[in-house]
């Protein structure tokens, strides 16, 4: 017998079943449909979270002013399936230290570049490397230059002076990226798309 030819048969069985409790009473009927509604919503919820699309709240100043404390936002769990973070990306990955704590950073190193921070500036090759929108504040540490291997990420966060990032713990594992930050949905005042 095959899957589908089973999986028609006990859903045949189980609306029949449903027809009869139905015939016989109809709160015994609303109770059954409210157990299988809720039932059919969890494991579906819990299939995108895992899957497709999860929730995750900035815990730290690390990012400001692109995303500050307590914003929640979405993340695109799909994306890093079919390819790689690139520089730029808003990145949400599980922490380095293993304590099953998530971080969001900007990934601002790739397989194959040689990165180095000087005096708070990023150089990417030995070129400065800026992006649009982040807020630049004096910071004057130092870092690298380090060559990232294959599968290795550079996390930093925007608000620099104030963050812990792959200055200070090592480059991110492909494997430890969780997805990318894509929407804001909280507080509805900075609703967007990150970029």
């Amino acid at each position: 017998m095959s899957i589908w030819h089973s999986s028609k048969s006990y859903w045949a069985r189980w609306t029949a079943y449903k027809i009869q409790v139905k015939a016989q009473s109809f709160w015994r009927y609303a109770v059954l449909d409210l157990v299988e509604t809720i039932l059919v919503a969890g494991i579906a919820a819990l299939l995108i979270r895992h899957y497709l699309i999860q929730t995750s709240v900035v815990p730290t100043g690390s990012m400001i002013s692109t995303l500050n404390i307590g914003d929640r936002l979405f993340v695109n769990k799909v994306l890093y399936r079919f390819v790689d973070p690139v520089r730029g990306d808003i990145v949400v990955f599980e922490s380095p230290h293993g304590d099953g704590n998530e971080y969001v950073k900007r990934c601002v190193g790739v397989p194959g570049d040689t990165i180095s921070v000087r005096k708070g500036y990023i150089y990417i090759n030995d070129q400065q490397l800026v992006f649009p929108g982040v807020m630049i504040q004096r910071d004057y540490s130092s870092f690298g230059p380090e060559l990232l291997g294959e599968g290795d990420y550079f996390m930093m966060g925007d608000n620099r002076s104030n963050s812990q990032d792959s200055r200070y713990w090592g480059t991110v594992s492909r494997e430890d990226v969780v997805g990318k930050a894509w929407f804001t949905f909280w507080p509805f005042s900075r609703m967007r798309v990150l970029r």
